[in-house]
């Protein structure tokens, strides 16, 4: 009863959080400048919003193919529609509650294909590790190709209004040497009590997922097919960045936009998902506020936002709920009497 309620907690709190980030955005808009950003939706052409999307399908695809070969050192050799179809149910249940999706992937496969739990748990951890190194390596690559575009963009948004305010309260350069002593006090105070924080539960599930990634990487080395497994990785990013920069063709305004801003948005986008569960509100307000580097206007940008965010969650929900209801019924009518 107790963990159902948290559970519930958790949903509301995600959700009121992407309806924050909305209302956040739209509550200084006119009714004029609403109405643009649906007519961009209504204007949208939506040939290219479909590629994406078969792009983005591709993807996971590629991700359920990857999945087999981390199961086949230990035995296991899977049907690929079970795989596939597995991973969807894992996206969408992960639309409803963080790290639900990952539980219900590997239950999947344990029902359907007898992978025991645990071990397809294990699998699971080692994908998140191979996707977090390379998103880390985007990131990397993304800071430098933007460098320019960042300097400016933080110089103008944060650092100058900021230095403004502190010259209004006072004495400008104090204040900020100030806040520099404050901030390396409590680094040496964090460095020198660390052990009085092991017990944090945030910092457990820190080193937790620092365990997973080494332990993950550790694993790779029993994989069978390790040019393939490379292949995947690379592919099911390069779909990622592909869906992205495909949508920016739907709209006039964006159709001009090039491949560093793809990336950028791939990136930036990516945080705001892993911020706020599915990225609800919040990945619009980052996609408008990173093509503002690209000199898009912030309406625009968060059309886009939004048409990027409908065709990829579309993807999960209809695909997801397909497969829901699917796997019993292919299980059953199709593999159950290949096997008799």
């Amino acid at each position: 009863m107790k963990k159902t309620f948290w559970s519930v907690i958790k949903i509301i709190f995600f959700l009121g959080l992407g309806g924050f980030f909305i209302w956040l955005f739209v509550h200084n808009l006119t009714s004029d400048q609403i109405s643009q950003i649906w007519q961009s939706f209504k204007r949208a052409d939506y040939s290219w919003i479909l590629l994406a999307v078969i792009t983005g399908v591709i993807s996971h695809a590629s991700r359920a193919r990857r999945w087999m070969i981390l199961l086949e050192p230990m035995g296991y050799k899977p049907r690929f529609w079970n795989v596939f179809m597995a991973v969807f149910t894992g996206y969408l249940a992960n639309l409803a509650l963080p790290r639900l999706g990952e539980v219900s992937r590997c239950g999947v496969l344990t029902r359907y294909e007898k992978v025991p739990f645990n071990k397809g748990f294990g699998t699971v951890i080692t994908e998140r590790a191979i996707d977090m190194i390379f998103f880390l390596m985007l990131f990397f690559v993304n800071f430098v190709i933007q460098f320019r575009h960042l300097k400016n963009y933080i110089y103008d948004k944060v650092y100058m209004p900021l230095l403004l305010k502190l010259e209004a309260a006072g004495n400008a350069s104090m204040m900020m040497f100030s806040v520099a002593m404050v901030i390396f006090i409590i680094v040496i105070l964090v460095f020198i009590f660390r052990k009085k924080f092991y017990h944090l539960g945030f910092v457990i599930k820190i080193r937790d997922l620092i365990k997973g990634l080494v332990e993950g990487m550790k694993s790779l080395i029993s994989i069978r097919r390790p040019g393939e497994f490379v292949f995947h990785t690379f592919l099911i990013w390069g779909c990622y960045f592909t869906m992205t920069w495909l949508v920016f063709f739907s709209l006039p305004e964006t159709s001009m936009l090039g491949l560093d801003a793809g990336l950028a948005v791939l990136v930036f986008g990516s945080i705001g998902i892993i911020l706020v569960q599915g990225g609800i509100g919040v990945y619009p307000v980052i996609v408008a506020e990173t093509l503002v580097l690209y000199n898009i206007d912030s309406l625009t940008g968060y059309s886009m936002g939004w048409i990027l965010w409908s065709a990829q969650t579309f993807i999960l929900v209809f695909i997801g709920g397909l497969s829901m209801m699917g796997l019993p019924i292919i299980n059953r009518l199709i593999y159950d009497k290949k096997r008799n």
